[in-house]
Formats: structure tokens, sequence, C-alpha cells
């Protein structure tokens, strides 16, 4: 793997790759920030908090890829480039002329707005520094801003942009320490003369509070980098930690398969972010996590403190340019009783095996775990809620949030009174309510699931969705349609709309329930007649609605 990024790394260098924007690059995120379920698969290049700058691509090569709507990055332009990298531009609010018309040629001929177009290395090739689009705030963004990512194209393992743009990027303060945690490991270690984690606060460039320790002892750190000119806090590259002079864990930040996005809770002390939004990140690998930025020493790097003295300990911190900050502090090795767990007796039915197939049943429910979906041996706490009038019990298996790795399978028993069990689908209730879906076979509904925290039941829709008219006073003179498509239970799934016949494109109003048709976009020809409107909605359960009117135009 390192081999095959390094040779990547000196063909980019070769190509010299130039920035996105025609001014100096200010970050707002950088490569590998954990986030809840995953990492920052790239940086966010600030815009000045407006939309509307120009984007540039960063090398010759080809438009591979135009998105609208997926994955949350809202208009989005792929660039596949020599010598195996592809960049990625995201949140955008318009394509270039030529882009642009590769995609609306795209969106009528599938008659729909959310567009996957791929394309072919002679359909729209690119040079350095070409216009391809113009930034924006579509998709799951926030604020205005460029989310830029560079992937290996052929594993499509994300890359640190960084390792590309890194000389245009200035930055010379190092990563800061705000905290240290120690995590005993159950029923093997203590900290403190307790058995749970514990985190201390950093004093200067040394821990606040004396440390007493035996057994076996991870410890985990809260850190940020920073940058000139910048209130931004960003993540940390690269972590060392050794203890009386031996490396014991090393993470370097650099490429990260796709794959494994969701073992940033892993990495990550997730419980603790769930409850503070603080992220400690963990000196030591859990037992299923296999992320290829993590080294660790042949005790996945747990220290067993087994002798009565002093244990030195050292983090150091590095960013991108090789600023460096180091922590030195001493812990006590003092012989201590650790306390039992009962997990240490033995492992009951409700525990899922990290490195093993799992599942859970209960009357009317069935969920399979795969192996290496979690990140260690997990004890479940399933539960069964009956509630009056509902189609099926609710069921919970976590008392907080738990992601998995990837995907499970829950299947739920379909009731026998419902008048037609292909509109059933299962429901998440997890904060927010959420449509999971499933196929109906056989008496059951199956759908795919990873949050073992949220709580699931069955839902019914035979409804078709609502379609009203947003500021529409008369349909006499028309010249933007604009519609409000909702449904209250399993959610829009597709819209479309025909003017005389003909398919006409509705975009999707950004941050709105909305969407919208300028005519003078649309293949409609001007002649000052009455036209005939159609718009569609379907929901996710195929329950279809319509709206018709004519307008002059």
């Amino acid at each position: 793997m390192l081999n095959a990024i390094a040779g990547l790394l000196l063909t980019a260098s070769s190509a010299i790759f130039a920035p996105p924007v025609s001014y100096e690059i200010s970050l707002a995120g950088n490569f590998g920030e954990p986030r809840p379920n995953h990492f920052h698969g790239g940086i966010d290049v600030k815009t000045g908090g407006v939309e509307g700058k120009p984007i540039y691509t960063v090398a010759d090569g080809y438009v591979s890829r135009i998105t609208v709507g997926h994955f949350g990055f809202g208009n989005a332009v792929y660039v596949t480039h020599p010598g195996g990298v592809t960049s990625v531009y995201c949140h955008l609010r318009s394509f270039s002329p030529r882009i642009k018309k590769l995609l609306r040629r795209w969106q009528y001929s599938n008659e729909s707005y959310l567009a996957d177009v791929r394309l072919s290395p002679l359909d729209c090739p690119v040079a350095q520094g070409q216009l391809i689009a113009v930034s924006g705030n579509t998709g799951a963004s926030s604020a205005p801003h460029l989310h830029l990512e560079f992937h290996d194209t052929r594993t499509w393992d994300m890359l640190d942009p960084l390792d590309f743009l890194g000389a245009y990027v200035q930055d010379g303060l190092p990563p800061v320490a705000h905290g240290i945690m120690v995590y005993p490991v159950k029923g093997h270690g203590t900290c403190n003369g307790g058995g749970g984690k514990q985190s201390f606060g950093v004093s200067g460039h040394t821990l606040s509070a004396h440390l007493t320790v035996w057994g076996k002892v991870g410890f985990g750190i809260w850190a940020d980098d920073y940058a000139e000119h910048s209130y931004n806090r960003y993540g940390v590259k690269e972590t060392i930690l050794s203890v009386d002079g031996r490396e014991v864990f090393h993470s370097n930040v650099t490429d990260i398969p796709v794959s494994c996005n969701l073992m940033v809770n892993s990495w990550g002390d997730y419980e603790h972010y769930y409850h503070t939004g603080i992220w400690y990140m963990k000196s030591f690998a859990d037992p299923g996590n296999t992320l290829s930025i993590l080294k660790t020493d042949e005790n996945r790097g747990i220290v067993d403190f087994d002798e009565e003295r002093d244990y030195h300990l050292k983090y150091v911190l590095r960013d991108f340019h090789g600023n460096e900050s180091a922590y030195e502090f001493v812990v006590r090795g003092e012989k201590t009783p650790i306390p039992s767990t009962s997990a240490q007796k033995h492992l009951s039915m409700a525990t899922m095996r990290w490195n093993r197939a799992n599942m859970v049943s209960r009357p009317g429910m069935q969920l399979v775990i795969p192996a290496g979906m979690l990140a260690d041996n997990t004890e479940l706490r399933p539960v069964v809620r009956r509630k009056p009038g509902c189609l099926s019990p609710e069921y919970s298996f976590y008392h907080r949030s738990l992601q998995l790795f990837g995907w499970g399978e829950i299947s739920i028993a379909a009731p026998g009174n419902v008048a037609n069990p292909e509109k059933l689908y299962i429901v998440s209730h997890h904060g927010t309510d959420r449509f999971v879906g499933g196929t109906y076979r056989d008496g059951w509904v199956t759908g795919r699931v990873r949050e073992l925290g949220a709580s699931y039941e069955l839902g019914y829709d035979d409804s078709p969705p609502r379609i009203t008219p947003i500021a529409q006073k008369t349909w006499e003179s028309c010249h933007i349609v604009k519609f409000g498509i909702t449904d209250d239970k399993s959610g829009i799934k597709a819209y479309r709309g025909y003017i005389d016949g003909r398919f006409v494109l509705f975009e999707k109003v950004e941050k709105s329930p909305w969407v919208a048709c300028r005519i003078s976009d649309a293949p409609v020809r001007k002649t000052g007649k009455m036209h005939r409107l159609r718009f569609i909605a379907v929901d996710r359960c195929d329950n279809e609605a319509s709206f018709e009117a004519e307008f002059l135009y």
C-alpha cells in the first residue's frame, strides 16, 4: 500500500498540481479529521463565506463523472488525471457550460434531476487551470466552501490533498494537546484505583495530575492542529506514543480506504464524542480495527504496567508541514487490586464476537451481524417493546449509539392484516425517524442496518405524497414553476415534470423542500398560447401523486 501511494505521489510531483482557486488557500478543514461515522475525506477550501468563486481543475485530465444529489456532495465534478489520481470538487453552485451541457443531456435522457453521469476520456478532456465550476453551498454543506478530495483511481482509497497541494497552504504552527485519556482494560488494569476510563488536562507540555496505574492500560489524546490566519481547528496528521523510549503506537493519516470510514468510531472515542463533542483519539487499536494508518506494537498499543516504578511516556504530534510538539509525563506503576468484571467469567448469549458472524433472535425479529463489523466483543441488550396499535413490536439492541463497520441485516415479521404487504417498510428511531426500507418476502420484511443504538419497527405507507404549488397565484402567465413536495411516512423517492407531454427538468431548491423549473430553460416553445403542465412525485413505497395545470407562455 505505502509503495503504491509513494508511486502516485512521485507521478503527482512530476505533474505539478496547481491550486483549484485563484487566491491563497485557507482551510476550514483538513484531511482525515474525525467526524461521526466517517473521516473527513478531503480538505475544505474557504471561499470567503460566499458562493460564486471560480473553481479550476488542478491538473490535466478528463471529466470522468458528474453527480447531482449524491453522497451529500450536492453538485460535484470528478476529474481523472494521468498517473492514477482522481480529484473531486464538491458543493458546487453550478458547472462550466460544457459540463452543464453534458449533465443536462443525461438528465433529460434519464428523466431525472438526481444524476450520476459517467464519461469517457474523450467526452470532456480538461487542462490544468481550466474553469470547471463555480463554488457553492449545495448538498450536506452548512456554509459556502469547496470540498476537494483526491482518490486513488484504481482502489478509490482517500488520499490527502495536501500531498499534492501542500506547497500552496501556509502552516507554521504545531499541533496542540488539550487532554489525555487513560483506558484501563476491563478486568485487567486500573488507573488511580479505578477500573474506568479517566481524562486529565494538559498543562504546558505535561499532565496536570499524578497517575498511578497497574496492569494493562491504554491511552488516548485530545489534540488539534492550527494554522496562521485562521481560527479553525484541524485534525492531527501524525501521532506517536512511546513508553520508556519504545514506540508502542504510531498513526499517520495518509490514505484511508473508503470501506474503513466507519472505523473512525473505533479509533476515536465515539462514546465520549457522542456526549461531549470532543474527540479523544486512542493510542491503541481495538481487535476489530484494521485501519492501515495505525501501527502498534505486539500488544496493539496496550501497555502492561507490571513493575512498581516510574514509567516515562512521551507523545509526539506532527502536522503535514512537519511542525512538531512533544508532551512528556511520568506514570507510576503501583500494585493495586484490579476491579473484576462479569465479562471475565463468561460470554453471555448476547455477547457479539467481533471476529465471527452473530445472530440475535427475538419473537418476530432476527438480526444478523457479519464477521468484522464490530471493533471488539460487545454485550448487546436486546429489548422488545409492544405498543398498542403498531404493526410490529419495537426492537432495540444497545443503550447508546453503536455503529457497525458495515451493514447488518434485520428481518421483522409482517402482520397478517395489512391490505398490501409490499407497502411495509422498516423505520428506525434514533433522534429522528429514518426510512430503512426493506423487502417483503414470505411474511418478513428484511432491510440493512448499521446503527445498533437505534430502535426498529415496521411502518406502512399506501398514501401518495403531497404536491403544493409555491407562490403561484395564477397560471395565466407563468415563467417559474415551484412545488413543495412532502411525504410524512416513507419519504420522497423521485419526481419529474412534463410540459405538453415532454420532460422538463425540475431542480432542487437548496436548503428547502421545494423544486423549481424555469420555463425559459425548458424545451418549450414560447407561443403565447396555453401549455399543459403535469408534475409527478413518487414516494419510497411507490405511491404516486400528480398535479396538472395549464399556463400561458
